[in-house]
Order: structure tokens, then C-alpha cells, then sequence
């Protein structure tokens, strides 16, 4: 517990500037490009596409998403999967997989940009079906660049698996001009082999990719590659990478890591993955955030993407992002800007949620009346802590103003879930109260409010 802080203005914390922390989007299926002073990020969404802009990596979670696309054809409305999108020339081509409801009715189009600009408007431009499987399922589009040619890269029905690996080429960003080839790619689980991404380095070209069922624990990426003069259609070209390369960090309280994409830092020095992953060991489809950190390169010319970072784990942001950045409260009372945290009644505390808690604990309280005051100087504050089975109803207020009913309840126990993200602000001095109210829903056996990890935003 803490005191409450000092009733003037700080001025805003520089510490931060360089720093943040996951997740970066409360969706699955990321792909992210920085362009023209700007991060441009989409995510799954099921009955559109979104996009998220923002000039630093560590403001994307507060940013407001603009609906990109939405579908009137009834066979392609409806679960709209893994947008990505691509500069060629002065237009953005975004490819996804999208169908009418029925899950094996998944096939993949693209959309074509009015403008030289990756948030559109776009228009439809055509569905990609290589001749040899042109009414079969397909998923997780993305584009290989080789040769100077282009080449469709997804997931869909081969000899391998109903989610295998096939590459076809493209005579342009929205024509596809031959069959489609199957690679027979190792991955640990037999399901799945899906969201092909390609990193450019070394003299070869890198293809890493999901493997595994994404409600497993054990979703992960692993990688095979060609050399860059080689006719990624001829399979023999390619070499089979042996081992996951990014997989689960149990001791980190990461899961499923996986569904990824590369970025270059703004100065272009550096190289990021962002990828989905879990707080839970659950077999599950919910729970999956975005997530981005930086990664390296072998000895051997191969990429090193490294072990996935805890959900909270504070990291530099990437080279020539300008900030100025979040810091963070914990329930303890630290904080690492101008933030503090002040409690009334009596509340449990402990570290027995070990990963599952920024810095290893929370606090936690089912008595009716109780309250945690974060009070902090910014314009937005978000809330992550533990959802449970035992959780129940909070009620929030923001200033004194009218309180808002939060439920802490969730089916699985997941940690450093985002609760609430409050309204933009004035920059200043604000409180957040978060009151204990004693109830919980049929689905819930308890009352308890976790109280963990605040993010403040400072601009």
C-alpha cells in the first residue's frame, strides 16, 4: 500500500519515454508495418477488417482502430481472418481469408488501396485461388518476394495436412498465375502448418511459420528456408530448419506464442516480431493479445527470434520510435513515472500468481466497499490483472464521476488480462477508484477484484 501523491501536476515522465510493455493489441493474428512516421497494425477481427495507427509502439493499445473494410457479398462477410497488407508501387494491397460462415468455405482475397496510404479506402480487387485448388479451403495469406517476382504464400488443403503450406505465383499483387505448389514442412504437431512469414538476410530467405492448433499451449513457429536466387516453386530448393525457434515460456507465462509477422524499427536498424500469444496453459482460442519484441541473428546467418518476454516485461522501444511512452503503477504502490496507489479496507496480497502478475503479485479483495485509488498524472489509464472463476463485479469511477460495472470474472483464470481502458483525458492530474461490490454473476463462485498492473498514458 502507498499514499496518495501530491495534488499539483508533474511534469511528464521522462524515465518512460523509452520503454513499454505488452500487449499491443487485445487481438489474435497480427501483422504490422511502420511507414511514413506511423505503425500500422491489424489484427483478427471475425466481421471486418480494422487497422490501428500510431506514432509509437508503446501508445498502440490506446490508439483507435478504423474499420478498413466491410463486406456485402454474403459469401465473404463473414469471419474475416489475418489481414495483411503490402506496398507495390503507390497502392496497398491487404489480403485476408474470409467466408459466408461456413469454416471450410474460407478462401482469400485482396483488396486494392484508392491512395498511397495502408489505412485505404481500399476496394475489392480479386479472390487468389490457384487453378489446382480453386474451390478448396484456404487461410493466412502472405506474400513471398523473390526473384523480383511475387508469390502468394498460405495455409490450405494439400497431401500434407487440410492446413498445409503451398506457395503459387503471382503475376501481379492480385493475380495468380499458376498452381500452387505444397511444401512439406516439419512443425512437432501433425494439424497444422499456417501464417507464412519471410525475413530477407544472409543470402537467403527465411520462412518461419505456425504449427500446432492455436487453442494449444503449444502453438509455436518453426522454419525452413532457400536460398535468395532459388525458385521457391522447385520444393527440393528448400531446407528444413529442425526444432521450434519460438515456442512456449512457461517460466514467463507466455503460451501459443505464435501467428506472427516482422518489422523493421523506425531507423531501420533493427529487426521485431509481433506475434499472438496466451496467459494460460488452457486449451483455448480466447486470451490471445499482441505482442512485439526485438530480435537477432545467429552466427550462422539464421534469425534468432529468441524465447518470448513475459507479458508485462518492460522493453526499450525500437530505435527511432519517438515515445513519449506509458509507465506503469503495480499493486504494491511502485511505479516507475508520477503514479501511486492508495487502498482502503482490508485486501489480500501475495505472490502466488507467480508469471501470471506484473512483478509477481496482486492484491485482492472480495469485501464489499473496499477500494484502490490509483491516482496519476497522463490522459488515459488502462487496467490489467488476473480474470478468474472466482471474480466478480468492481465498480470504477474516473474523477468522482458516475461509476462504470466492471466484470472480473472469466471462464479460464488468465493474468495481466486488459480489464478496462478509461477515456482520454486532459493531461493532468486524475484518480481512478476501483470499489469492491461484493457481487458476481450466475457463471462466477466468488465476488474477488484482482488488482494488478496500470498502464498510464501520458499523451
Amino acid at each position: 500500500m502507498s499514499a496518495s501523491g501530491p495534488a499539483t501536476a508533474a511534469p511528464r515522465p521522462a524515465a518512460a519515454a523509452g520503454t513499454f510493455r505488452n500487449p499491443l493489441n487485445t487481438g489474435p493474428d497480427p501483422f504490422m508495418t511502420y511507414w511514413n512516421g506511423s505503425y500500422y497494425l491489424t489484427t483478427t477481427q471475425g466481421d471486418s477488417i480494422r487497422m490501428w495507427r500510431s506514432p509509437s509502439l508503446s501508445t498502440l493499445l490506446t490508439s483507435d482502430p478504423v474499420t478498413v473494410w466491410k463486406d456485402g457479398d454474403s459469401s465473404r462477410d463473414r469471419d474475416m481472418w489475418a489481414p495483411e497488407f503490402y506496398r507495390f508501387g503507390d497502392r496497398w494491397y491487404l489480403y485476408y481469408t474470409a467466408d459466408d460462415g461456413v469454416d471450410d468455405h474460407h478462401r482469400i482475397h485482396v483488396l486494392e488501396s484508392d491512395r498511397d496510404d495502408p489505412a485505404g479506402p481500399y476496394h475489392y480487387k480479386a479472390k487468389l485461388a490457384p487453378p489446382n485448388h480453386a474451390s478448396d479451403f484456404a487461410i493466412d495469406p502472405g506474400v513471398l518476394q523473390q526473384n523480383g517476382r511475387l508469390y502468394l504464400a498460405y495455409s490450405g488443403v494439400n497431401q500434407y495436412q487440410h492446413n498445409g503450406l503451398n506457395i503459387a505465383p503471382l503475376s501481379n499483387p492480385y493475380t495468380v498465375s499458376g498452381d500452387a505448389v505444397a511444401i512439406n514442412a516439419a512443425g512437432g504437431c501433425p494439424e497444422v502448418r499456417e501464417g507464412p512469414e519471410f525475413l530477407y538476410r544472409n543470402g537467403r530467405t527465411w520462412m518461419t511459420y505456425s504449427t500446432c492448433d492455436t487453442g494449444k499451449p503449444d502453438y509455436q513457429l518453426w522454419m525452413t528456408s532457400l536460398p535468395s536466387g532459388a525458385d521457391p516453386l522447385v520444393t527440393s530448393n528448400w531446407t528444413q530448419h529442425q526444432g521450434a525457434v519460438f515456442s512456449r515460456a512457461d517460466d514467463h507465462g507466455v503460451y501459443g506464442p505464435g501467428h506472427h509477422a516482422f518489422f523493421r524499427s523506425p531507423d531501420g536498424a533493427e529487426d521485431w516480431i509481433v506475434y499472438h500469444a496466451k496467459t494460460t496453459s488452457a486449451f483455448t482460442y480466447g486470451d490471445r493479445t499482441t505482442r512485439a519484441q526485438r530480435i537477432g541473428w545467429n552466427a550462422d546467418g539464421s534469425p534468432a527470434l529468441g524465447r518470448p518476454l513475459a507479458m508485462g516485461a518492460t522493453q526499450d522501444l525500437p530505435a527511432g520510435d519517438p515515445g513519449p511512452g506509458a509507465y506503469w503503477i503495480n499493486d504494491d504502490g511502485r511505479s516507475n513515472g508520477d503514479g501511486t496507489l492508495a487502498y482502503t479496507g482490508t485486501w489480500n496480497s501475495g505472490a502466488g500468481c507467480a508469471a501470471q502478475c506484473f512483478w509477481g503479485d496482486d492484491h485482492w479483495s472480495d469485501r464489499a466497499g473496499n477500494t484502490a485509488q490509483f491516482t496519476f498524472t497522463g490522459t488515459r489509464i488502462a487496467l490489467l490483472s488476473v480474470r478468474d472463476t472466482g471474480n466478480g463485479y468492481a465498480a470504477l469511477s474516473v474523477d468522482g464521476g458516475a461509476e462504470q460495472r466492471l466484470d472480473y470474472y472469466g471462464a479460464i483464470r488468465t493474468g495481466e488480462t486488459l480489464q478496462y481502458l478509461s477515456p482520454r483525458l486532459p493531461y493532468g492530474r486524475h484518480t481512478l477508484k476501483v470499489r469492491v461490490t461484493g457481487e458476481h454473476d450466475g457463471s462466477s463462485g466468488a465476488s474477488f477484484v484482482s488488482v494488478d498492473r496500470a498502464e498510464v498514458y501520458v499523451n
